[in-house]
């Protein structure tokens, strides 16, 4: 049976603010909806579910995101997950230069849980907390040769 991922979906406190975040990375937004109903009662196990979403792509366009924001049943609030807890863990994003996506995330007041590692010369790689306390894992392929650059022009 063949299968294919469609998005990863998070909950989040403020829509607005996850999808600011996620879009200064680099994602796309490809839509917004307010969905409810009986079908979405039925598809996510919630009487009156009621809930704003966004949808975004990574620019590679194999990746999604479903951010929802849910109005009814009212957001239970929990602690942000630990690295070491079962259950939802992350999202990871592969960028091409990870001091330049940390100064994105620096903007929305995010910050590495620790700092940068190198794993075996291979990747520079961090975990932070995003928007609603998500965890955000940014790598930066270390074995990709540098894009090329531009020829100067001098005047």
């Amino acid at each position: 049976m063949p299968i294919a991922l469609e998005n990863v979906g998070i909950a989040v406190r403020d829509l607005e603010e996850a999808i600011a975040f996620f879009t200064d990375l680099g994602l796309t937004l490809l839509g917004r909806d307010e969905v409810s109903g009986e079908w979405a009662d039925t598809a996510v196990g919630l009487d009156g579910n009621h809930a704003r979403i966004a949808m975004l792509q990574t620019p590679d366009g194999h990746g999604r995101l479903e951010l929802f924001e849910h109005i009814h049943p009212e957001p239970v609030e929990s602690e942000p997950t630990q690295p070491h807890e079962v259950g939802m863990h992350r999202v990871a994003f592969t960028v091409d230069d990870i001091d330049e996506a940390l100064a994105v995330a620096a903007r929305h007041g995010c910050h590495p849980l620790r700092g940068v590692a190198t794993y075996e010369d291979a990747f520079r790689l961090t975990y932070l907390r995003g928007p609603s306390g998500i965890i955000v894992m940014l790598a930066q392929d270390l074995t990709k040769e540098d894009p090329p650059q531009a020829p100067r022009v001098e005047s």
